[in-house]
């Protein structure tokens, strides 16, 4: 039973005070031996915030999570019933380096009143604390995940300091009085470093000794990769300090909050608990301190069960990566942190130039959204030189330098025509890049002869027009669109299912494929055509002999003085099926 002095001091203890107290206070189910020190006397201490000033009470046994502002201290407490009682106390920076210092000192043993039982005066119990100083047993600056370990410690009221002298920054706590058997964190392996076995232009292989608390204890653990750019981290803490939409922290608390220290997530419990909907809730109440959203960082988090090798893909080639390892316990969640690696993947395979020679025509096959590069270097000086480019399926991009310097960046469908100026001994290079819906086809021809055409011209509009009122059973009547050029315009006609639709056509319409792929039974006629005003160049021709309701695919190439052709879109037509 509690004491009548007891039950009095909880009944004035405000409501959050009292959930502290009642995790102090040892409640028996039967009589037990009371400790020497007063327990009374003790709560009468703590229940007065203006000497613990913003302090927080410890849990034996439970990592807590908190925040501290930057120059602003924060002290924690716990306590120590027994001399020689073992003690772990862990200490885990999270986005910033800490300073800390752990001390102990003496509580009162009795009250005084010779043995009366009477509490001492408040102010006196003040006076007495606050004039002792507590013995420093340990001390540590830095972002290290730093540990306090001792198997004999003696009893008394521990207190924890922090700060931050670099930026507001998350933190973790961890003290146990049974650090034997407790055993949260999972322990590493002799050999804790992560091995690189296999190194590729986007992948890289690692792999790890696995965590004796997996292998050994039976314990469920889980790695947790992290991959990122800019260095190697040292906590899974650090990494979801750094994950700025990551929820496992709650916001800034306003200074002078008596904000909650724990933190029930880490305890093992599910994401969607209750605790977790309070804490979405801080985030968004009055007493958040509201924060800009950051960038989302170059940083990628991958949890694989328990293999002890994972190929990390989708990398880009030439660049240093940074890889670190953490094994967690999914019991308790809680994590330790492999020695981090780094790596750099292998360079892109060195491209081969294609040389352009004046006045000929190249192929060139690129690879969906790959990359080409071609070299023109003329023999003889020149005032200008001349690029045409046949776009065969969809456009390309198409990059010229000269001697380094950029002179001309375009997009191409069909076929297009630029002229630069020249320059004496100049040398240019052309990058071609391909479409991002699939692999790219073209012709090019570099030359410093302007008179020199390879590729016939043609008409902003390619579209070949059907006319519907002249119809009939065996009929169809077209027209298209000339130049001012003379050219050779060939006519080719195929019959086609009634299924045949415009997607079907749409993967045919390789402009680069000549009149010598088909076949001499679909060829109508040729016929050269041009017109001196362009608003005439204009041509129409009647095909013949076709069968009533049957679908025709017709095409027109137009044949430069080179020899090379250019097909026009293709129109899909239908006879009448009846007269």
């Amino acid at each position: 039973m509690l004491s009548a002095n007891t039950r009095m001091l909880l009944l004035r203890c405000p409501l959050p005070l009292l959930l502290l107290l009642l995790l102090l206070l040892p409640i028996p189910s039967r009589p037990q031996k009371l400790p020497t020190r007063d327990e009374e006397l003790f709560q009468m201490q703590i229940r007065d915030k203006a000497f613990f000033h913003d302090s927080s009470v410890i849990p034996d046994g439970a990592e807590i999570s908190s925040y501290l502002f930057r120059d602003t201290p924060k002290r924690y407490f716990f306590v120590v019933e027994e001399d020689n009682t073992p003690l772990a106390v862990t200490v885990t920076p999270c986005d910033a380096p800490l300073e800390w210092k752990l001390s102990v000192q003496e509580l009162p043993e009795e009250a005084s009143g010779e043995g009366s039982g009477d509490p001492e005066p408040l102010e006196q119990q003040k006076q007495q604390i606050t004039n002792e100083e507590g013995t420093e047993l340990f001390s540590y600056k830095g972002n290290d995940v730093e540990y306090f370990v001792s198997s004999s410690s003696p009893s008394g009221l521990y207190q924890l300091d922090l700060l931050s002298t670099e930026k507001d920054t998350h933190f973790k706590v961890y003290a146990t009085t049974t650090p034997e058997s407790d055993q949260p964190y999972p322990e590493l392996p002799y050999d804790p470093r992560i091995d690189v076995t296999s190194l590729g232009r986007t992948t890289v292989t690692l792999a790890w000794k696995p965590s004796p608390t997996a292998s050994l204890l039976r314990q469920p653990i889980q790695y947790c990769i992290v991959i990122n750019k800019e260095h190697n981290f040292k906590s899974l803490c650090a990494v979801e300090a750094k994950l700025s939409s990551d929820d496992a922290f709650m916001m800034a608390p306003k200074p002078g909050l008596d904000f909650s220290p724990f933190d029930f997530a880490h305890f093992g419990f599910p994401a969607d608990n209750n605790s977790g909907k309070e804490r979405g809730f801080l985030k968004s109440s009055k007493f958040g301190r509201q924060t800009p959203p950051k960038p989302r960082v170059d940083l990628h988090r991958v949890c694989i069960g328990n293999k002890n090798i994972f190929t990390v893909s989708d990398l880009k080639p030439d660049t240093q990566y940074y890889f670190d390892m953490f094994a967690v316990n999914t019991n308790t969640n809680m994590s330790t942190a492999y020695v981090g690696t780094f790596a750099r993947t292998k360079e892109e395979a060195k491209q081969k130039t294609v040389e352009l020679k004046d006045g000929k025509v190249t192929d060139v096959f690129i690879k969906r959204k790959g990359t080409k590069f071609l070299r023109f270097a003329p023999v003889s000086s020149h005032q200008k030189v001349t690029f045409s480019v046949h776009s065969c399926l969809d456009a390309v991009q198409i990059q010229v330098r000269r001697d380094g310097k950029l002179l001309l960046s375009q997009s191409v469908e069909g076929v297009r025509q630029f002229q630069l100026r020249g320059k004496a001994k100049a040398k240019y290079l052309i990058r071609l890049k391909g479409s991002k819906k699939g692999a790219s086809m073209l012709k090019i021809l570099a030359t410093t002869r302007p008179n020199k055409q390879s590729f016939p011209s043609l008409p902003e509009d390619t579209r070949i027009k059907a006319f519907d009122k002249l119809r009939t059973c065996s009929s169809v009547t077209v027209a298209w669109l000339g130049t001012q050029e003379r050219n050779k315009f060939c006519i080719y006609k195929r019959e086609v299912d009634d299924s045949y639709n415009e997607e079907q056509k749409k993967r045919e319409q390789n402009q680069c494929l000549g009149p010598d792929t088909r076949k001499k039974s679909e060829k109508v006629l040729c016929k050269y055509f041009h017109s001196q005003n362009i608003q005439k160049a204009v041509t129409t021709e009647t095909i013949r002999g076709l069968q009533p309701g049957k679908s025709y695919l017709l095409d027109v190439y137009v044949i430069g003085h080179g020899g090379h052709s250019v097909k026009y879109q293709s129109k899909l037509v239908k006879t009448r099926k009846f007269c």
